[in-house]
């Protein structure tokens, strides 16, 4: 089966699709509690899109308690009772402290997180979080939503890092982690024009500290890029207009 966003429905993301395809699979039977999922490539050739979309995907899944990974073994279905309480989920997108309070936990972890990556990260996580970067511009200047992308950089900086608990926390956070998609209402609806530009500027500018090993640049970017958007959330939902 081939993912393709023409045949998404409106406002979903190749990530989106591939995760609900997947889900849909699990809850018919396709596989059972403890079957592993097929390997990445293979997922990669099967929906027809990157390994960023299927990994983004895999940590929608493990997001909601449905998969696990085990290191050097795989993806593996977890019993329905073995899902994980929900956490994050008592985010309120009509309360501006909610969303706050989601963008500086983030800029807590998410700062180290890159610094780390900017030092410890390998060629291929170099070439995922330049992955990620592409595909959330390419969709930025097509006017098309950009969330889940934006989601996909995230993580890929946070598994560059190293350190296995940066990702699980942003994880566990999961679609509550963009404000933008919270507030409107899980629609994964495409910036505006006039944040574009800041948009690649701010995450053109973490991708270029870390591929240059800076770690004091990287979290100096990263920091930039959280305060402006706590600053930009604050005056847009003054406003009454969406945040993007």
């Amino acid at each position: 089966m081939k993912a393709d966003d023409s045949l998404a429905p409106p406002g979903a993301t190749l990530v989106v699709t591939v995760r609900d395809e997947l889900r849909r699979q699990i809850l018919a039977g396709d596989y059972k509690p403890g079957d592993r999922l097929p390997s990445e490539s293979r997922l990669t050739q099967e929906f027809g899109v990157s390994r960023t979309v299927v990994r983004e995907a895999i940590a929608a899944l493990r997001a909601d308690g449905i998969v696990e990974s085990k290191q050097g073994a795989g993806v593996f279905i977890l019993p329905p009772s073995e899902a994980g309480p929900p956490v994050f989920r008592d985010v309120d997108p009509d309360r501006v402290s909610s969303i706050i309070e989601i963008l500086e936990l983030r800029t807590a972890l998410e700062c180290d997180g890159a610094a780390l990556a900017a030092t410890r990260h390998s060629p291929a996580q170099e070439e995922e979080i330049l992955e990620a970067f592409q595909r959330l511009t390419e969709l930025a200047r097509q006017h098309r939503p950009t969330a889940e992308a934006d989601f996909a950089f995230h993580m890929a900086i946070a598994r560059a890092s190293n350190n296995s608990r940066f990702a699980e926390v942003l994880q566990l956070i999961g679609s509550a982690m963009i404000p933008r998609l919270a507030l409107s209402r899980e629609k994964d609806l495409p910036a505006p024009p006039d944040y574009l530009k800041v948009l690649e500027q701010e995450h053109g500018a973490i991708l270029a500290a870390i591929q240059n090993s800076d770690p004091e640049g990287a979290r100096l970017a990263m920091a930039t890029h959280l305060k402006n958007s706590q600053m930009r959330y604050r005056q847009q939902l003054r406003n009454g207009r969406l945040p993007s």
